[in-house]
């Protein structure tokens, strides 16, 4: 079952906005922000898997709230550098800049026929009784050899997605919600919510 309310176990602005569009694809969830609540701390992203440190931030969000908490962790996986930065994919470098300079510069001599990668996201939604739900998405493309696009955040401006010729922060809000990993682990967590057993 899919629920009433809904608190965002994110700080960031950007997920923030993305995740409060996409759950509007559920239906008339209302969605509350962690700023909406006093003190709330979410753990840092320390865990071995993205699903382990989406259910710990969801859980944090929900017993401090007393509402079901919807927690996400993503990443960046470059073939030709072992899947890196990976789960390390926010503490790469210190900003969105910094950390797109490294990253291109870590394929400065990598062709584009093999700058290989993907997306990957796992979003959690955790009730105040202890259930838990979870969902993987993947979107598959290439790393670009120079940033393009304004929208989006993170490494959108250098992630061609496969079958686009332009980066996620060229192809428009409306594209980025159905081909996103992000887009898709939403919608499929949405789908087991609504048709999954009760509250799972």
């Amino acid at each position: 079952m899919i629920p009433d309310r809904l608190v965002l176990a994110t700080a960031n602005p950007g997920k923030g906005r993305e995740l409060r569009e996409l759950v509007a694809g559920w239906g008339p969830v209302v969605v509350a922000g962690l700023d909406a609540f006093a003190g709330v701390e979410l753990p840092d992203e320390r865990g071995g898997s993205y699903a382990e440190n989406a259910v710990a931030k969801a859980t944090a969000a929900a017993r401090a709230t007393g509402l079901p908490a919807l927690g996400d962790d993503s990443g960046l996986e470059v073939e030709a550098l072992g899947g890196a930065p990976g789960l390390r994919s926010s503490r790469y470098a210190d900003s969105d800049a910094e950390r797109i300079a490294k990253l291109l510069a870590a394929l400065r001599d990598v062709p584009e026929a093999l700058r290989a990668a993907r997306f990957v996201c796992v979003v959690a939604a955790v009730f105040p009784d202890g259930r838990v739900a979870t969902a993987e998405g993947v979107c598959h493309g290439r790393i670009a050899a120079v940033p393009a696009g304004r929208a989006g955040f993170g490494y959108d401006p250098v992630f061609v997605p496969e079958g686009f010729d332009r980066t996620l922060a060229e192809v428009g809000a409306e594209a980025k919600q159905r081909l996103s990993h992000r887009a898709r682990a939403v919608r499929s967590l949405g789908e087991r919510l609504q048709h999954g057993p009760a509250g799972v």
